[in-house]
């Protein structure tokens, strides 16, 4: 029980920073906002949905069979993209041209 409220609590973290850094560094190179955040929902979240999909299993069972942890690694994950773009934004509107 407590390892697997560890892995939650470890895996989200590496999730929200391993997608902030990655957005952050697209955003600056790429010029865009919220790129890392659509980039995510687009392509991200549906390869980790087919990777987990069991074609023996119906929708809704398959929908049931995705664990708990596994909707906190998307979310955090989504949620490091977001904070990407927002960190981007506030830097901008504080005048830093470069980002």
């Amino acid at each position: 029980m407590l390892g697997g409220i560890m892995f939650a609590i470890v895996g989200s973290l590496l999730c929200l920073v391993l997608f902030f850094g990655i957005g952050f560094i697209l955003n600056m190179l790429i010029k865009t906002t919220w790129l890392p955040l659509w980039l995510f929902l687009i392509i991200v979240v549906p390869i980790g949905i087919y990777s987990l999909w069991q074609p023996d299993l119906t929708v809704s069972e398959n929908v049931r069979s995705m664990l708990v942890s596994d909707i906190i690694l998307v979310v955090a994950g989504a949620f490091g993209a977001y904070i990407s773009g927002w960190a981007i934004r506030a830097l901008r509107r504080g005048g830093y041209k470069m980002f």
